[in-house]
């Protein structure tokens, strides 16, 4: 084993006892043509078949393989964020372990790192997978992260991708985030990009996703969105959610009142006057959660010593 590997190559695996010795060969025979040493961790995230029995039978073969099992099933980004932690390497690849990510892309794609580049995705240009069930969504998807994240991917479901260590490093995963990691370490000012994979047609086992994801994916969009845009001052939104709120609801009482007072219009059973009521209850409790949001966001970064900032370097 390596001490100091230049490349990490992160696998997560599930239930994938058919493919697994064919998938460590290819990656091996393709990181032996790559300078620097590397290290193969495979993540046994909860395989209820052979997968682990297979990985633990390679791992006597080849000690650059790492083997992490889990005591159960967590999810593809629990390996993923197990794999970045374990790493040793100052590159780090993630891939899919179902052969449907070619490793023969792995080399190009490092070398599009080593232009100078943090991230670089893969992009499933002909994805070999069904239209309507797993393509329409996923374009879809791929539109509203990269309006919402100004990150533009054509395809951040590729688990293919490489990484530069300094970058995953200083990331925390939950969810289903794993799949934003570029959008997610965009607030450090990395450089990202992109170039076409090739995507093979799944030839053994069973597909891991599912339609049901597609709920958990956009509830996960919104967590990265506050937390790009204002996870250190949540006041700015909630705030102005707010002031909107108690604004509207002040000057519609105001007309009520007006009408009240000088125009003998009754108020009795209106409806407006329950809504300029609540609007102003509405604003209040948002700057409340807002105030709240602001004295619990510096918590969290002054009891971690957690910096609002990254710095790339200093010249002295």
């Amino acid at each position: 084993m390596i001490k100091d590997p230049r490349i990490s190559l992160v696998a997560p695996i599930y239930n994938e006892a058919e493919n697994v010795e064919r998938f460590i060969s290819e990656v091996t025979r393709v990181l032996e043509k790559i300078s620097g040493g590397f290290e193969i961790i495979a993540i046994d995230d909860g395989s209820t078949d052979t997968s682990y029995e297979k990985l633990e039978m390679l791992r006597k073969k080849d000690n650059r393989l790492r083997v992490v099992r889990f005591r159960g099933n967590f999810g593809q980004t629990a390996a993923f964020s197990a794999g970045f932690k374990y790493a040793r390497g100052k590159i780090i690849i993630t891939i899919d372990a179902d052969l449907q990510n070619d490793p023969a892309d792995i080399p190009a794609m490092i070398e599009k790192l080593d232009k100078g580049y943090d991230i670089v995705a893969g992009w499933r240009y002909d994805r070999k997978d069904k239209f309507l069930s797993r393509r329409l969504p996923s374009m879809v998807a791929n539109k509203i992260i990269s309006w919402t994240t100004k990150v533009y991917l054509h395809d951040y479901g590729c688990s293919l991708k490489v990484f530069r260590r300094d970058v995953v490093k200083n990331i925390r995963l939950y969810g289903e985030m794993h799949r934003f990691i570029p959008a997610v370490a965009s607030w450090m000012g990395v450089k990202v990009t992109e170039i076409k994979v090739n995507h093979r047609p799944r030839v053994a086992g069973v597909s891991k996703y599912g339609m049901g994801r597609t709920i958990r994916v956009l509830l996960d969009l919104i967590t990265v969105k506050f937390l790009l845009s204002y996870s250190a001052s949540p006041i700015q939104i909630f705030g102005l959610i707010g002031v909107v709120s108690g604004t509207l609801g002040f000057f519609l009482a105001l007309w009520l009142s007006v009408q009240k007072l000088f125009m003998e219009v009754p108020l009795a059973n209106r409806p407006a006057l329950s809504l300029a009521v609540l609007l102003i209850f509405i604003g209040v409790q948002f700057i409340s959660i807002g105030l709240l949001a602001e004295m619990l966001s510096r918590t969290y970064h002054e009891s971690q010593d957690k910096p609002t900032y990254v710095v790339r370097n200093v010249l002295e």
